[in-house]
């Protein structure tokens, strides 16, 4: 079983990729961390952002099992992620390797931008899981108070809307819902219910797949 799910920044997606695959017992890949364990390799490595060649040498020898999100969750590599995830090449790369994890048995929950329409197109069930701009801002503002972050819910909705736009612009993979994909607007729920609602909708498709 192959769960896609795609949406912006901050909408719950990767809270509910990680219950759903608990859930089943199946596998997990958050794939923004794939183009953010790129970026944190050539920081490592004292290696320019800008260099496409490096990036996608970086990029084939990530392994994806082992993506540290603690690590990987720092503010300042998801805002340079957003920027070389725009390159044609590294995404290639890192869209062939995230459709490769996809295929590993017993099955896998993806969750990105463009899964349900790129990197995993014939996906079991695809979901959409946004909400408003305003409540995404306040969640990523929570998260960051609690690493003791500065930034007011204004600024983070300044840069939340400023990556939406990059995302849903870019001419390769940009932002948007699958033509079957199953829409969840998170704004007013808790995560318990847009986990109830996203279970009984891949249950559903068990039902008639």
């Amino acid at each position: 079983m192959i769960i896609a799910i795609d949406g912006p920044a901050a909408s719950g997606k990767g809270t509910l990729a990680r219950r759903l695959a608990e859930h089943f017992g199946i596998h997990h890949l958050d794939t923004g961390l794939t183009y953010r364990a790129v970026v944190h390799a050539l920081l490592q490595a004292g290696l320019p952002l800008d260099n496409e060649e490096l990036a996608v040498t970086v990029a084939e020898n990530i392994d994806l099992g082992a993506l540290d999100r603690e690590v990987l969750s720092a503010h300042e590599i998801g805002e340079a992620a957003s920027k070389v995830a725009v390159m044609p090449r590294l995404r290639s790369a890192l869209v062939s390797a995230q459709a490769e994890f996809a295929a590993r048995p017993p099955g896998a929950v993806l969750d990105g931008r463009d899964i349900g329409t790129v990197v995993c197109p014939d996906a079991d069930v695809k979901l959409y899981v946004t909400a408003s701009p305003r409540e995404r801002a306040r969640r990523r503002h929570a998260e960051l108070q609690a690493k003791d972050s500065t930034l007011t819910v204004d600024e983070i909705l300044a840069d939340i809307a400023k990556r939406d736009e990059r995302d849903m612009s870019r001419e390769d993979s940009p932002l948007k819902p699958a033509a079957d994909a199953h829409l969840i607007d998170t704004s007013a729920m808790d995560i318990e219910a847009a986990f109830s609602q996203a279970l009984a909708v891949v249950e559903q498709a068990g039902k008639t797949g």
